[in-house]
């Protein structure tokens, strides 16, 4: 039986990291060696990103609102609590948007959850 060689798998995993690397600073994008480290690194940061960018949006959601809140003379934990004895069940993607961009639907919101208090 003939031996195989491993020179083609090994260019081909090579260039992959490689193309991987394109657009790194100096050596990073043209060493395999650096450009295998600076892959395994930047992978780590994006895995770590994905599940950072559901907390950063969260607390962004929270922030306006918590904002629109004050407008209508509440805080965000009061808000929070009179909607849901209110039965008002909509997660803060929806309420941060409303608080964005229809004000005066929030604020409908708001006095339903004060009424509820």
């Amino acid at each position: 039986m003939a031996r195989v060689k491993g020179a083609l798998m090994a260019r081909k995993r090579r260039n992959k990291v490689l193309k991987m690397a394109k657009g790194y600073y100096g050596a990073k994008s043209k060493r395999f060696k650096m450009a295998k480290q600076a892959v395994m690194k930047s992978g780590n940061y994006a895995f770590a990103g994905r599940r950072m960018k559901k907390r950063d949006f969260r607390s962004l959601w929270i922030t306006r609102i918590s904002a629109q809140a004050k407008v209508c003379g509440m805080n965000y934990s009061t808000l929070m609590h009179g909607l849901k004895l209110a039965g008002i069940d909509l997660n803060r993607k929806m309420l941060a948007d409303l608080a964005v961009s229809d004000k005066e639907a929030f604020a409908a919101l708001a006095e339903k959850a004060k009424a509820a208090l």
